[in-house]
C-alpha cells in the first residue's frame, strides 16, 4: 500500500511511503474495543461517597419510647427510612479502572491504527510548523486538505506555535505522536501526522514494510 504526502500547501510531493499489505490486514476488533473501555474507565474519579447511618450526625438516643405512643417503633432519627437518615449502600470512593496486559494494549493500538491507514484516513505531511502563532494558517491547510469531522494532529516535539495555532479551531486536537492511544485513534476522524512521526509510529508498533 502506497501512502501520499503532502507539503503544508495541500500538495502531493514526489516522496511516497510504501507499507507491506499483509500488515494491516492484522486488524482485532475485540483488543480495540477492550483497550477502549479500559482507557475510559480510567478517566473515571471514583470520588462519589454518600454516609452510611453509622457516618451522619445525631441519632444519639430513641426519639420516643417502645410502646404506648401510637407510632411505628424507632430507634434512632438516622435510620435510612427517614429523612436526613443515613444511606443505604451507598456510593463509596473506589477505582473503576481496568487493567490490560502491555502486550494486548500494544495489539490494540497496532490493530486501530491498521484500521485507519488502511481506511485512508491518516495523512502524511513531509513538515509541520509555523513562525508564529496563526489559527488561519491551520485552518487553510485543512481546507487545503479537504479534511472535514474531528482531526487529530500528532506532532513530534513539544511547539507552543502550533499548539496555539491548533487549540482554538473546533473538533481538532494535538498531541505528541510518542503519547499516542488507541482512544484517540478511534475518536478522530482524520489523523495529520509528520512523515518523521509516521514512521516512527510504524516502527514502534511494528507495522513492517516502511520505505
Amino acid at each position: 500500500m502506497k501512502i501520499n504526502i503532502y507539503n503544508m500547501k495541500g500538495e502531493k510531493v514526489k516522496e511516497e511511503i510504501e507499507l507491506e499489505d499483509q500488515t494491516l490486514n492484522k486488524i482485532h476488533p475485540p483488543l480495540i474495543h477492550q483497550e477502549v473501555v479500559s482507557y475510559l474507565s480510567h478517566q473515571r474519579l471514583g470520588t462519589a461517597s454518600a454516609k452510611t447511618r453509622a457516618e451522619v450526625s445525631g441519632g444519639g438516643r430513641k426519639p420516643w419510647r417502645q410502646k404506648g405512643t401510637g407510632r411505628a417503633r424507632a430507634g434512632s432519627i438516622r435510620s435510612p427510612l427517614w429523612r436526613g437518615g443515613g444511606i443505604t449502600f451507598g456510593p463509596k470512593p473506589r477505582s473503576y479502572g481496568l487493567a490490560l496486559p502491555k502486550r494486548m494494549k500494544r495489539i490494540a493500538r497496532r490493530s486501530a491504527l491498521a484500521a485507519k491507514i488502511k481506511g485512508g484516513n491518516i495523512l502524511v505531511i513531509d513538515q509541520l510548523s509555523v513562525e508564529r502563532p496563526k489559527t488561519k494558517e491551520m485552518v487553510i491547510l485543512l481546507r487545503n486538505l479537504n479534511i472535514k469531522g474531528k482531526v487529530l494532529f500528532l506532532l513530534d516535539n513539544p511547539d507552543q506555535n502550533l499548539e496555539r495555532s491548533l487549540r482554538n479551531i473546533k473538533d481538532v486536537r494535538f498531541g505528541l505522536w510518542k503519547d499516542l492511544n488507541t482512544y484517540q485513534l478511534i475518536n478522530s476522524d482524520r489523523i495529520i501526522v509528520t512523515k518523521k512521526g509516521f514512521s516512527g509510529l510504524c516502527k514502534n508498533m511494528r507495522l513492517s514494510g516502511i520505505q
